[in-house]
């Protein structure tokens, strides 16, 4: 079943990604974000083996690489967790997986919510995708960046597949822009310090550099 179709794109990825779009050295770095991960406590749930979710978040030149990959236990589902170590503007989303039926067909993202279970998947995502088959990792489903303008925490749902018992994926890209956190967390504490011993001789100045008339 899975030779029906698009066996015309095997060994044309190359050309397929020419068109329209930069060098692949410049791609790579528009999917640079896996590096803002904060890989220790990222989260995939109903993962077959523990610790496979993590792998599929790597460089931009190993997406086409198989040897490292998820997939699914009980049933088709999949639930990553993924804090970043700033905050990211997400601008588009790339899943890669097997050319059959284990391939993701929906995906639901959402935004800022730690330790996400699939009990919260009721909840309406900030954006859901069907997805295509997509084993060479051409296909990008762009965000509504408004929407996800100050992410610290994404969460994707794999709500299904192709019709496989499991899923498996071998890539997930995320493009977009990453700015520090740390830097305004800094200010806010350098701020505070600053501002204790100060605040009586603030409420004393006030009064007077207040020309109102």
């Amino acid at each position: 079943m899975s030779g029906h179709g698009h066996g015309h794109g095997h060994g044309h990825g190359h050309s397929c990604g020419s068109e329209g779009q930069h060098e692949p050295a410049e791609r790579g770095l528009e999917f640079g974000l896996y590096q803002r991960i904060d890989l220790e406590k990222l989260q995939c749930l109903n993962e077959s083996r523990d610790g496979d979710g993590r792998q599929v978040f790597k460089p931009w030149d190993q997406r086409n690489l198989r040897d490292k990959y998820v997939e699914s236990d009980v049933d088709e589902e999949l639930l990553f967790n993924i804090p970043f170590t700033g905050s990211v503007k997400l601008k588009g989303i790339i899943i890669s997986g097997e050319n059959d039926d284990s391939h993701p067909a929906e995906i639901r993202l959402y935004k800022n919510i730690p330790q996400m279970s699939f009990d919260d998947t009721g909840r309406e995502p900030e954006q859901a995708f069907r997805l295509n088959r997509d084993p060479l990792a051409e296909l990008e489903y762009p965000t509504k960046i408004a929407r996800f303008s100050s992410v610290h925490h994404l969460s994707i749902h794999i709500s299904k597949n192709f019709g496989d018992e499991n899923t498996r994926v071998y890539y997930i890209g995320l493009r977009g822009e990453y700015s520090e956190a740390h830097r305004h967390e800094v200010t806010i504490c350098n701020y505070e310090a600053a501002a204790n011993p100060a605040d009586h001789k603030v409420e004393s100045i006030i009064p007077q550099t207040n020309f109102i008339s």
